[in-house]
């Protein structure tokens, strides 16, 4: 089965199982990862931003332009930023790093 790499805020490394056809939210949720996850990956918040390494950033799906809108109101916004939600796990994407940012911007709240 592939494994994701999680890095938390404080360098933390976390490998886990990540079932294929699951999103980077899904496995967090089902591993204790602590990736909000507001609009319960329906692409309505950014809350499940993260970071993914640049060493695997190419290797993902182009993001959609309703995921960059979305982005666009991330907290700390990198070049490499995706949304968990929008990430789906493959065979391809086996060993993902993705680094969980300093913290969220939640609308909702």
């Amino acid at each position: 089965m592939p494994k994701i790499i999680f890095i938390d805020q404080n360098d933390t490394r976390k490998e886990v199982d990540a079932p294929v056809g699951l999103s980077v939210l899904e496995i967090a949720h089902r591993n204790n990862i602590d990736l909000e996850g507001a609009c319960e990956g329906s692409l309505a918040c950014s809350t499940c931003h993260v970071i993914v390494d640049p060493e695997w950033y190419d290797v993902l799906q182009e993001a959609s332009e309703d995921e960059e809108d979305m982005l666009d109101l991330a907290f700390g916004l990198t070049h490499t930023s995706r949304l968990g939600c929008q990430i789906i796990m493959s065979e391809e994407l086996d060993g993902l790093i993705v680094r969980l940012p300093a913290g969220t911007r939640n609308m909702s709240v």
